[in-house]
């Protein structure tokens, strides 16, 4: 069955138009990666008052997600967006899992 997965990142100050500018134009190769490993139904939201990012996916059970860190071309993505969110070692984004606390269906 499905999973839905969440997590937040951090924006930097002033970067918000950025950040959505590059998402408009986001790699196509990147896009493909991320569905190859299973994942669907992907946003993004962000609180302007705090610049934190809101993420929210679908991941089908076989997802191999925990894989992409090792793909070219999400390092590339990576390195592409490190000037304008908080990142750690290789430019990966700083990700803090959320839990699920309601769900109404």
């Amino acid at each position: 069955m499905p999973e839905r997965f969440a997590f937040r990142m951090k924006l930097k100050e002033g970067q918000a138009a950025e950040y959505e500018r590059r998402h408009d134009e986001i790699f196509p190769q990147m896009a493909k990666a991320l569905t190859d490993a299973g994942i669907s139904d992907y946003s993004i939201w962000l609180d302007p008052q705090t610049n934190y990012l809101f993420a929210i996916l679908t991941r089908t059970d076989d997802h191999t997600m925990d894989d992409l860190p090792d793909h070219q071309i999400v390092q590339r993505w990576w390195d592409h967006m490190a000037d304008i969110m908080d990142v750690g070692a290789g430019n990966v984004p700083v990700q803090v899992t959320l839990k699920q606390v309601f769900h109404l269906k």
